[in-house]
């Protein structure tokens, strides 16, 4: 199938390019770059040997999205745009509101008129907040604690509701946990262009000589070590995810999954996996907390795995591994 992918140059959304065009499926992207490397573009075409079409446009430019749905016969849309940063968003509420929620709106309007009727979201672990202590379960009840976090839940009411009102319409929301890791080619990987904050990507920078140090945000949660716990799941495994969801939007209304491998892992502990992997030493320091971080975010896998017979099949160490051998043959990024 031909299928459109917001946010296709970004970190997940190239990944998942890849994998869509190593499928045999189309590709057509639609990124504006306000955080990604149009050379993520020159990337995928290399890893795949296959060409892609996209558009340099804003999902809320209503003449730039006709333009890219016209211009191709779209069946499906994967939909990764959006802003990320939760310390971000707890100072500049309004953008990522109006980004995220606007840009999701648009889209489906879009969508509705050019009469495509299948899509798979990008939604976000960060919904459930900080009250579990367990895995979470797409039963349990969201408590978002941040704008970013508030605005992905959004996201998925408004998709809800348009499924509501229009019963063709089928959409799978994939609510995925903490991404790292890299292509094993080491040709695609992450490449922030606006604010560097995930810890790997930080990290990397450290053992490269590139940052001082590490700071970790915290030693006195509610943890084992005190540092935060993260469900850290490889970014091909959420590339894959995404392209068994397409084949599964076969009836309307909304499903929603999680994506993790339920395994929690500290900051502390991620830390001394990518020293032991790479053989990098990494200094680091201890920091106060930062507003809207939570202490634990561990994902029950489990329902997707029921549904659809997927599972995520890549470890901690090979995250780390990947992401290295992409951070060192590209000290700069792209």
């Amino acid at each position: 199938m031909a299928v459109l992918v917001t946010g296709g140059a970004g970190f997940i959304g190239s990944h998942t390019c890849a994998e869509l065009l190593r499928r045999g499926h189309e590709v057509v992207i639609v990124d504006d770059h306000s955080n990604s490397s149009p050379a993520a573009l020159d990337a995928i075409r290399e890893v795949s040997g296959r060409g892609v079409t996209a558009y340099p446009v804003d999902l809320r430019d209503q003449k730039g999205m006709n333009r890219a749905f016209g211009e191709n016969q779209i069946d499906a849309v994967i939909h990764f745009a959006a802003k990320k940063h939760v310390r971000e968003s707890m100072r500049m509420p309004l953008n990522y509101y109006g980004i995220n929620v606007g840009g999701t709106v648009s889209l489906v309007e879009t969508m509705l008129k050019h009469d495509v009727r299948r899509l798979v979201f990008s939604s976000s672990g960060s919904i459930y907040g900080n009250q579990f202590k367990a895995p979470i379960s797409e039963e349990d009840q969201p408590g978002p604690t941040n704008p970013y976090a508030r605005s992905k839940l959004m996201c998925e009411q408004i998709l809800s509701d348009a499924c509501r009102v229009n019963p063709e319409l089928s959409v799978a929301a994939l609510r995925y946990f903490n991404p790292i890791g890299a292509h094993p080619s080491g040709t695609i990987g992450e490449h922030p262009t606006d604010i560097l904050s995930n810890v790997l990507p930080v990290m990397m920078q450290v053992a490269l000589g590139q940052l001082d140090c590490l700071e970790v945000y915290g030693d006195d949660y509610h943890t084992p070590d005190g540092s935060c716990v993260r469900d850290y799941i490889h970014v091909v495994d959420v590339a894959e995810a995404h392209c068994v969801a397409l084949d599964h939007l076969d009836k309307p209304g909304m499903q929603v999954f999680n994506l993790g491998t339920g395994k929690g892992v500290s900051v502390l502990q991620l830390l001394a996996t990518f020293e032991e992997v790479t053989g990098k030493k990494v200094r680091y320091r201890i920091v106060g907390r930062q507003p809207g971080d939570v202490d634990m975010l561990i994902a029950d896998p489990t329902r997707i795995e029921k549904i659809w017979g997927w599972q995520t099949s890549r470890d901690l160490p090979v995250m780390c591994r990947d992401a290295w051998h992409f951070q060192s043959l590209h000290p700069g990024g792209y």
